[in-house]
Formats: structure tokens, C-alpha cells, sequence
């Protein structure tokens, strides 16, 4: 991915490694999100990795993103909303830093954290 500056003879490359980096930021940001992950730990003991999957998947085509963030979510949040802040998280978060244009930021609920028996117990 090039993105040009035209005060400076050259280019920018910024790769897709980094558009993930800020995406897992951004959603990580977002209150009600526990992990960015593929699933839950119990079926990641079971099942053997997913070849190829990362829990950010980012497609670039002509200069503009497609993101793809598979989300565990912390148990009592509303899913709606909460994969809207994502979204605008990611959004902003990815053009204001690298000036690539977000067409998409789809959201995946892979799981829901329940708390411990301990924390429940505590409260």
C-alpha cells in the first residue's frame, strides 16, 4: 500500500501488519470489549488453529480498507451498540493515522467473558 505526499519526492508504504496493530488498539479502547480474538479459550484448546485466520483481517483494494475484527465481548453488554463504537473506533482511529479511507469495519462476536465465580462471588 503506497500513499502519496506531495511536499515529499517519494512514497509512503504502510503495511497491512500495522492497519491491524491500530484496528486491535481502537477496539481494545472500547468499553464492553474483553479480548480480539478468534474465540474463546475453551474451543481454542479443542479445536486446532485456524490456518491463515488473524483476529484483524484488513483487505486493501485502490487505497481503501475493508477491516474485519473478530471481538470477545464482556458478559452484560449490548452487542448492537457496542459493535457500532467499534466500528467508529476502528474507522476513525485507522484514517486519522494512515489517511487510508475505511469503506467497512465488520464486526465478528466470537465469544462473551463471563466473569469468574470468584468476582461474581465478591460482588
Amino acid at each position: 500500500m503506497e500513499v502519496a505526499n506531495p511536499s515529499v519526492s517519494g512514497s509512503l508504504q504502510i503495511s497491512t501488519d500495522v492497519i491491524a496493530k491500530i484496528a486491535r488498539l481502537a477496539t481494545l479502547e472500547v468499553d464492553g470489549v474483553n479480548a480480539v480474538s478468534l474465540g474463546t479459550a475453551g474451543v481454542k484448546g479443542l479445536l486446532p488453529k485456524a490456518r491463515g485466520r488473524r483476529p484483524i483481517e484488513v483487505m486493501l483494494s485502490d487505497d481503501v480498507a475493508e477491516i474485519t475484527v473478530y471481538v470477545q465481548v464482556k458478559y452484560g453488554s449490548k452487542v448492537p451498540q457496542l459493535g457500532s463504537r467499534v466500528q467508529e473506533s476502528v474507522k476513525n482511529a485507522v484514517q486519522n493515522m494512515t489517511g487510508i479511507t475505511v469503506s467497512k469495519v465488520n464486526i465478528v462476536i466470537t465469544g462473551v467473558a463471563v466473569p469468574s465465580a470468584d468476582a461474581v462471588q465478591e460482588e
